[in-house]
């Protein structure tokens, strides 16, 4: 089982777009510090989630959100579910 996540924050209002098998470690991770692409942001507050149970699935749903060339094209995959 894997998560698509979407992350906010509210310090820099942006939003990470990532995936792990465990969301609440993935959460914990970003708002540590130790990733560097998300240092500068915390808190990251996760404002979208989705499961799925490959691997694969998962990656080709990130890379889909992850290609989205605008901020609303970014939110409307938070509004939708």
């Amino acid at each position: 089982m894997r998560y698509v996540y979407i992350l906010y924050s509210p310090v820099v209002d942006r939003y990470f777009v990532g995936s792990a098998p465990d969301l609440e470690k993935a959460v914990e991770r970003h708002n540590s510090g130790k990733n560097r692409h998300t240092k500068t942001g915390i808190p990251w507050n996760p404002v979208y989630q989705k499961k799925f149970e490959s691997r694969t699935e998962a990656d080709d749903f990130e890379k889909r959100v992850k290609s989205s060339s605008s901020r609303e094209e970014l939110l409307s995959f938070i509004r939708k579910d």
